[in-house]
């Protein structure tokens, strides 16, 4: 989010040098710098012990391309928790082994996704109204069905190396 007006006194902004940090948004009546804003999110590579990802299809992100299981934080909730609550929610998979990847800037929708990689025992998947199709798909296959160089991708890829060294 990129501000304009002020969103507590909703004053004009002005530009006005902040240090190290150039022209920033300004409101003068509040006297307080207005950084743009983005949505932090989470996105997980889940594996079970036999080799294998979940893979869901979710058709307001691709009617063709497989992702992994995704979603936005909430306010007082940590990015881990945000991950085990997600993986619960979308796939109903109990997380046993959790662990940060790296962070992907997605600028084209103003968000900021944090990869984590989660261990579960497998069962099966059972689908929030959210996931119209998710599945098992072991390593071989698994980058395949996702869209090349998409940020799930790269987490994928990602995974799948460090499992396999």
């Amino acid at each position: 989010m990129r501000f304009t007006y002020c969103p507590h006194c909703g004053s004009k902004l002005t530009k006005k040098e902040i240090g190290d940090e150039g022209l920033v948004p300004f409101c003068e009546p509040c006297n307080m710098p207005l950084f743009d804003m983005f949505s932090t999110c989470v996105i997980c590579a889940v594996t079970n012990e036999f080799g294998e990802v979940a893979l869901l299809k979710q058709t307001n992100l691709s009617a063709t391309r497989y992702v992994c299981v995704s979603g936005f934080m909430k306010i007082g909730e940590s990015a881990e928790n945000s991950a085990i609550r997600e993986i619960e929610e979308e796939i109903g998979q109990k997380v046993e082994e959790l662990r940060f990847v790296r962070s992907y800037p997605y600028e084209k929708k103003e968000m900021l996704m944090l990869g984590f990689h989660a261990k579960v025992k497998k069962h099966d998947l059972v689908l929030s109204k959210e996931v119209d199709d998710a599945e098992w798909v072991p390593f071989s296959e698994a980058l395949g069905k996702i869209r090349e160089g998409s940020i799930a991708w790269q987490l994928v890829k990602e995974v799948i190396s460090s499992v396999e060294k």
